[in-house]
């Protein structure tokens, strides 16, 4: 089984980077051998739809999971459409993450962890200076606006009840989407 991991270095000691769409590397690795492969992180210069994007091209790597820290909305959508399976709110090495999944210790996620456009947050400078320009500039960094909570942090385990209580919100959730896609179905029914 293939495992994509958004890492900041291209080997098995490099941290895990945080940031899934705008990751420095993704490292594949082969769960059978830990064999991996480095490909750099051509979404993370993007403008917009990084996770898109990175999605995207570890679905055409034959990829069955992603371990990360933070994952967008949008991102969540295309893995789960792609069949790829989640692992978020993780920290430590590629090495670290990648063990911690072998041992069944990890739970995959459905849920994003941050809002969309997380690290795309924009700055603005309000400059007094005297010179002829106006001071009114607007930048885009790489700010943490929109930071939710992983589900689950420090990538532990998590207690029976911690993940019982994750699988009954998870549970809750899911139940109203389905009365609402019933609903929706119902309507159009009657059209």
């Amino acid at each position: 089984m293939k495992v994509a991991v958004s890492s900041n270095g291209n080997n098995l000691d490099a941290q895990l980077d945080p940031r899934f769409g705008r990751c420095a590397f993704f490292l594949v690795v082969n769960l059978d051998d830990i064999s991996f492969e480095a490909f750099p992180n051509a979404s993370a210069v993007q403008s917009g739809g990084a996770g898109i994007q990175a999605a995207q091209f570890l679905a055409s790597q034959g990829v069955a999971a992603v371990i990360t820290g933070n994952c967008g909305p949008n991102a969540v959508q295309t893995l789960s459409a792609a069949g790829i399976e989640l692992f978020a709110g993780q920290t430590g090495t590629v090495k670290e993450v990648v063990e911690r999944l072998k041992k069944g210790h990890l739970s995959p996620t459905s849920e994003a962890t941050v809002d969309s456009h997380f690290g795309m947050g924009s700055g603005g400078g309000g400059g007094m200076g005297r010179g002829m320009g106006g001071g009114r500039g607007q930048g885009r960094g790489m700010g943490m606006t929109g930071v939710r909570a992983p589900q689950k942090m420090g990538g532990g385990i998590q207690s029976k009840n911690q993940e019982l209580e994750n699988l009954k919100k998870q549970a809750g959730r899911l139940n109203e989407k389905m009365k609402q896609v019933i609903s929706r179905s119902r309507n159009i029914e009657k059209r």
